[in-house]
């Protein structure tokens, strides 16, 4: 019998794959998610980089391999890591808006964001002209999703400025938003509100409350939980709070009061140049 022999094919890829801290991230999240082993940053870079190739190339259906090495992470890092992992795959996108300060803006605006999945929402009460939110939400990745966003923002007046690159924003600027405005008279009323994490439920609170209370402090984060965490701030009168009450009860989410908090009296409160 004679032996038979096969055509030998090599192909020397010589290709250098760069890819970002997200990347990384979101590289050790497929790895989790495949395996339920975690691996360290340095470890999942190989599975980020082929990931990238596969991309940069229009690799489909094909059997790829990656070396996974190390297990030099703790459970520490996984908080940074579970951060930056839908920017990394380039399912969240992270922009700063520039709204009209008057009531019923933020409502309006969210409006227009219609039922896209809101993943963060920063704004602290500054002047009477404009307002800046800082938004995360998701969008469709390797798609012009967030440019015809974007558009339609511009085209509605709103000023955007697109973060979701930069890493100042993202490392710091996100926790720092707020501060103590000297701006606010009258009184503050916060309030912490749960509601259940679905598209939409966020959307349900602001309508609830349309154009009747000033909102002047607002801050929420997905972290994934079956329940979404609101802090609410609102400018008004003392002897509208019965109002306020009646319609947050109204709306049927879990709320606790918070304006004798302690954290929010040393550094989210009015000071005392605002008269209060």
């Amino acid at each position: 019998m004679g032996k038979e022999t096969f055509p030998l094919i090599k192909r020397h890829v010589t290709d250098v794959i760069t890819v970002s801290t997200d990347e990384i991230c979101a590289g050790v999240k497929d790895i989790f998610e495949d395996t339920r082993a975690i691996a360290e940053p340095a470890g999942a870079l190989a599975v980020a980089g082929m990931k990238k190739y596969a991309e940069q190339h229009g690799i489909q259906g094909a059997t790829m391999a990656a070396t996974v090495s190390g297990a030099n992470t703790n459970f520490d890092r996984l908080r940074y890591i579970s951060e930056r992992t839908e920017i990394g795959e380039r399912r969240e996108a992270v922009i700063s808006v520039t709204i009209p300060e008057r009531a019923g803006a933020f409502r309006r605006f969210c409006n227009e964001l219609g039922k896209r999945n809101i993943t963060e929402f920063n704004y602290r009460y500054v002047d009477n002209r404009v307002a800046q939110v800082f938004v995360g939400l998701s969008v469709i990745p390797n798609s012009s999703d967030l440019q015809q966003l974007t558009l339609k923002l511009e085209k509605k007046g709103y000023s955007v400025d697109n973060l979701t690159d930069n890493e100042t924003a993202k490392l710091h600027v996100r926790h720092m938003v707020g501060g103590q405005t000297p701006c606010i008279t009258g009184t503050e009323l916060v309030f912490r509100v749960q509601f259940p994490e679905r598209p939409g439920a966020l959307l349900k609170f602001l309508n609830a409350l349309g154009n009747d209370f000033d909102i002047s402090l607002f801050h929420y984060r997905n972290h994934g939980a079956a329940y979404g965490r609101i802090l609410v701030g609102f400018r008004l009168e003392e002897r509208r709070r019965s109002a306020l009450l009646k319609v947050l009860a109204g709306v049927g989410y879990p709320h606790w009061e918070e304006t004798n908090n302690p954290a929010y009296a040393a550094y989210l409160k009015p000071n005392a140049t605002s008269g209060n």
